[in-house]
């Protein structure tokens, strides 16, 4: 419900978040160079360098790292349909000093949205909806991937590779085999439920 009443730009990008476990500026901030082919796989990653600080310190990469993301099928095809802008996720129309980025994923389209969609949720069901539905935050999206994954099976190492999680056996140099294995792990979270990952992404449990 909640992300039918995103606007387009907005659910891209929630999509894609809820689908890698990235951070918000890591989303905000993407760029094309980042992004590295792995042509045996026919797929891509995209390395975020340590240095990335998004809108502040404390909102870019953590743990002062560089981010392997790696990108499952709902991510790989949110990234092909964004092919030939000058921005992974652009927002508006570039200005003369190139490409506008977006400063943020929680602005008031995303907070009238969920307002929008748990007026929907209590109409439907006749019942007030879980009081988190109408404040739920974006970081909240990466939470949901975390939790998908664990209730896929997905390995606690494997979980924290794929959420950069600090781990001494974590590093950007992995293996064709390796990458096929977080990828496949990755693929899990879209899996859990036959419809897909945009219907269940928000639903909370009752009872």
């Amino acid at each position: 419900m909640l992300f039918a009443e995103l606007p387009d730009h907005l659910l891209r990008m929630a999509l894609y978040k809820v689908s890698t476990g990235c951070r918000e500026q890591e989303i905000c901030k993407l760029r094309w160079d980042w992004e590295i082919r792995v042509p045996p796989l026919n797929t891509s990653v995209f390395l975020i360098p340590a240095g990335f600080g998004g809108r502040s310190e404390k909102a870019g990469v953590k743990n002062g790292d560089e981010r392997l993301v790696i990108l499952n099928k709902v991510a790989m095809s949110i990234i092909d349909n964004q092919r030939g802008l000058h921005l992974v996720f652009p927002y508006g129309q570039p200005d003369q000093f190139g490409p506008t980025a977006m400063h943020r994923m929680n602005d008031s389209a995303w907070k009238k949205a969920r307002v929008r969609a748990a007026d929907k949720w209590e109409k439907t069901h006749q019942a007030p909806a879980h009081p988190g539905f109408r404040s739920i935050r974006i970081h909240d999206l990466k939470h949901t991937f975390g939790r998908k994954l664990r209730a896929a099976s997905v390995t606690e190492e494997d979980r924290n590779a794929l959420l950069e999680h600090k781990n001494g056996s974590i590093t950007s140099h992995y293996s064709t085999p390796e990458l096929q294995h977080l990828i496949e792990a990755a693929n899990k979270v879209s899996e859990t439920d036959s419809r897909g990952p945009a219907l269940t992404i928000l639903r909370r449990k009752t009872g």
